[in-house]
């Protein structure tokens, strides 16, 4: 091997016989780079084993870069002790050896234990010189094997950043990486039709799979007729995946598990397929880098969230702006048409006069409730705290409402009260007397409303321990829908086609300034009717205290 040259043998005798030779000639360096299968090569065939060992014994500086996997981890730890620095690089497909006098190329195999059957050789000083360049690049981006050996064993990964160009590349990782989502799954769409593209690549199955063990998945993209069909599978399997209507975009990211991220350039908007869409993809697990695009999504996130709230608040605005003109034009209705009747029947004032009244009252308790809900919103409703005994509250609300049933002429609903109380020891709480009167009959009437037989009660426990005093109003009424139930104690919420569904949104703000508490349920005992209840806490001081106006 004098002569400049470069030769291939073949065979796997004249291959061993090749190597050999230049592990045994080499007497300065040498520089190897080979894929996952040589390490066991290396350990398992002993006249190679010894090679080496001979080589780093004459003083060889033996360099060698490998990719350490969980399968050949035991090889590489072995190959340690072999060499002078072993190396991981991802990915590696070529097999090379270089010293200062040849370069030799074993034909790359990937079934391990068995030695290539073909090598090239060379000692040509322009390719062993190009060669040694090619190695020095590929060694400056691995990293040493005791931190790939760390990372194997402690389940962790190293970190890389990869751009990718192979479309069909990129959407196997896409796939791969939606098929691992452990935890959370943070998907934004450029348009409307890659929500079809990732559905024809099955992620869509493995997101509701994934939803429905626990993983939280979201998803920003453009809602329209084009993936309409893929809104209602997701809804129908997975309702705990949020969707939330997105805007065009020239990218598409994918955050899984705060661990990987996959970005990718949309070059084909209105492409079927998720390979023909894309362009540059860039591919990472890097934590600055994830962590840099889950904040970018969160932020996206806040803000479709706070336009489907802005949304919401319209369309309920709307909503609410139309009962209210139809409630408001009913009772002004009635008062201008009977005062149109005091003109010719004079005879009749008094009746005239009752429902005058009586629909002037309706108008200033609606315009009350609309004051109260106004003030709410904005914080500038104030209480007016004072200790007092609640005892004293309840039975002239309850002769009220005796005499509201009693005019409704419906005999068939019995208003019962009890306090489940032993003794008349006085129930002292610092609430504003008004407002907890004004809670107490928002109940009652809702009660009244939806019962025409059977029963209203009105109840009061005393919690010693907790503090607390408890009010229930149980009816045998028509109940509760339970599609609005849980946003019962919302704004606009109503379960009749009367009324603004203001009352138990206003009851609730009250309740709760006060440090207490509200619900609704089902009227078990009964089969039949609703149960609502508040909770004020009771006051412990001693002494009238002089009234304060507190912020709602």
């Amino acid at each position: 091997m004098t002569r400049e040259g470069t030769e291939v043998f073949y065979g796997v005798d004249a291959v061993m016989r090749t190597v050999l030779q230049f592990l045994y000639q080499t007497d300065d360096k040498i520089d190897a780079c080979v894929d996952y299968t040589r390490p066991s090569l290396a350990i398992d065939i002993v006249i190679l084993k010894k090679a080496f060992l001979d080589a780093k014994k004459r003083g060889v500086k033996l360099r060698y870069a490998t990719e350490i996997t969980k399968d050949n981890i035991s090889y590489c730890k072995q190959m340690m002790t072999m060499v002078d620095e072993l190396r991981h690089l991802d990915g590696i497909k070529g097999n090379f050896y270089i010293s200062e006098t040849g370069y030799l190329a074993p034909a790359t195999f990937h079934e391990a234990g068995k030695p290539a059957a073909q090598i090239i050789y060379s000692n040509v000083k322009e390719i062993i010189e190009h060669q040694k360049y090619v190695f020095e690049t590929l060694w400056s981006k691995t990293i040493p094997a005791e931190q790939r050996i760390r990372e194997i064993e402690e389940g962790t990964e190293a970190e890389f950043y990869e751009v990718i160009t192979d479309n069909e590349k990129a959407s196997q990782i896409l796939v791969d990486m939606t098929k691992s989502t452990e935890s959370e799954a943070l998907i934004f769409l450029p348009n409307d039709k890659a929500l079809v593209r990732i559905d024809r690549l099955g992620i869509i199955d493995y997101l509701v799979k994934a939803s429905q063990n626990g993983v939280n998945v979201k998803i920003i993209s453009q809602l329209s007729e084009e993936n309409k069909e893929i809104q209602k599978k997701i809804s129908e399997n997975a309702p705990n995946i949020i969707i939330l209507d997105g805007n065009s975009s020239p990218y598409g990211m994918y955050i899984i598990d705060r661990k990987k991220f996959l970005r990718a350039e949309l070059k084909r908007p209105g492409a079927e397929k998720f390979s023909d869409a894309i362009g540059l993809v860039v591919y990472s697990n890097r934590r600055t880098t994830v962590d840099s695009f889950e904040s970018v999504f969160e932020l996206l996130w806040k803000e479709r969230m706070l336009v489907e709230e802005l949304k919401k608040a319209d369309r309920m605005q709307k909503e609410f702006i139309s009962i209210a003109a139809h409630e408001l034009k009913t009772p002004i209705q009635a008062i201008l048409g009977m005062s149109s009747l005091l003109k010719y029947y004079p005879e009749r004032t008094d009746q005239v006069v009752e429902v005058i009244s009586r629909n002037a009252v309706r108008l200033q308790r609606l315009s009350a409730n609309i004051l109260d809900a106004t003030r709410i919103e904005s914080q500038t409703l104030k209480l007016e705290k004072e200790r007092f005994n609640f005892r004293d509250l309840i039975p002239t609300i309850i002769e009220d409402y005796k005499e509201k049933i009693k005019d409704s002429t419906n005999d068939r609903v019995e208003l019962i009260y009890s306090d489940n109380l032993k003794n008349n020891n006085p129930i002292v709480v610092a609430a504003d007397r008004e407002r907890i009167i004004q809670v107490i009959s928002n109940l009652l009437s809702n009660s009244i409303q939806f019962t025409s037989e059977g029963y209203i009660s009105l109840n009061i426990v005393v919690d010693n321990n907790s503090k607390e005093v408890t009010v229930t109003v149980r009816d045998t009424g028509t109940g509760i829908n339970p599609e609005i139930l849980p946003r019962l104690f919302s704004k606009f919420v109503t379960r009749s086609q009367k009324g603004t569904g203001l009352g138990l949104f206003i009851s609730k703000s009250i309740i709760e300034a006060h440090g207490g508490r509200i619900w609704a349920e089902s009227n078990v005992l009964d089969g039949q009717g609703t149960i609502i209840g508040f909770m004020l806490p009771l006051e412990t001081k001693n002494g009238i205290e002089e009234k304060k106006e507190i912020g709602l």
